[in-house]
């Protein structure tokens, strides 16, 4: 009887939390039909792909889900890549994506992912389309250049702010991005110390990543120790991740090379070469592609503090 007991009253306490995220929903809808207004503006075409798929992307610190012999995608890219190899310059997706273990105020193991790719052009263009996105969003749901975040006011007039990584350990660390990189704590610097600092007014691009962190990005031609990556940050929130793309199919399979190693020495699942991507990018040409978290995007809109505020079901729910 206490377990019947138990069942109602979580229950009761899930419809709650639905009848009281009405407003954040309302919100995302609006928001995602922003996102489509603008690509189909931008005579962009919106695609599908397969959820399930054989051999995701082999990247160190991202996990797929098992699907039987399968996975689920961590992201369409792979799939979407081999559409722009195809011929299809300009395309976009809005589409489910699951990471193993990933839970917490910012984070789900499901969530909505628009990505997007752009032919013949760079990461450099693709921050002023990211701009161009945002900003149309905003003005369809009646912000103008002005969001209230919290306590925040965020002003998203034109240009954004741009910082490098390097500069940013510089400012905010006092040290060098080489130095974290020595000591292995790149990735806990930038979350704990320079990722809270960005966007707090005004969002920001953070550009110019080490090698080491774009297995999927180009070299930087006039600095092949960075790669032409960005992620773009709104009050401390990362919204977005996005390069040049790499194109040398020889290159790529060396770089997956390396993080299946890596991989393996840590005891994760050591997945299976994508061969069909990666001999497609013999047809692929220069581009650049942007993946955005759109719960992320509609957390800053609806002035959520948390993601389970602006989805329908959480994975406790179920």
């Amino acid at each position: 009887m206490g377990c019947i007991f138990t069942l109602i009253r979580q229950v009761h306490m899930f419809s709650t939390r639905q009848s009281a995220i009405q407003k954040g929903l309302e919100i995302r809808s609006r928001v995602i039909q922003g996102i489509r207004s603008y690509f189909h503006d931008a005579d962009y075409l919106e695609i599908e792909t397969p959820i399930r798929i054989p051999a995701p992307a082999p990247e160190i610190h991202i996990d797929a889900v098992e699907s039987g012999e399968w996975f689920l995608h961590t992201s369409p890219e792979l799939c979407m890549k081999r559409l722009l190899a195809a011929k299809y310059p300009r395309i976009f997706q809005i589409s489910h994506v699951f990471r193993k273990s990933e839970r917490g105020a910012k984070h789900l193991p499901e969530f909505t992912l628009l990505e997007w790719y752009w032919a013949y052009h760079t990461y450099q263009d693709m921050m002023i389309q990211c701009e161009e996105l945002i900003t149309h969003v905003a003005e369809r749901l009646g912000y103008g250049t002005l969001l209230h975040y919290g306590d925040t006011t965020i002003d998203l007039s034109r240009p954004w702010d741009r910082i490098s990584v390097q500069d940013a350990f510089s400012r905010y660390v006092g040290s060098s991005m080489e130095q974290a990189l020595s000591e292995n704590r790149f990735d806990e610097r930038m979350g704990f110390v320079i990722e809270p600092q960005l966007g707090r007014h005004r969002p920001v691009f953070l550009y110019d990543y080490p090698s080491e962190c774009g297995a999927l990005a180009r070299l930087k031609p006039s600095n092949p120790l960075l790669v032409e990556r960005f992620e773009l940050y709104i009050c401390g929130l990362e919204l977005c991740n996005a390069f040049s793309e790499l194109t040398d199919p020889a290159e790529q399979r060396q770089r997956f090379i390396g993080e299946k190693k890596i991989r393996r020495a840590m005891n994760k699942i050591d997945y299976p070469m994508p061969e069909p991507f990666l001999q497609s990018l013999r047809q692929m040409p220069p581009a650049t592609g942007n993946a955005l978290g759109v719960d992320r995007l509609v957390m800053l809109f609806a002035d959520a503090h948390t993601i389970d505020d602006v989805v329908s079901f959480t994975p406790e729910e179920l």
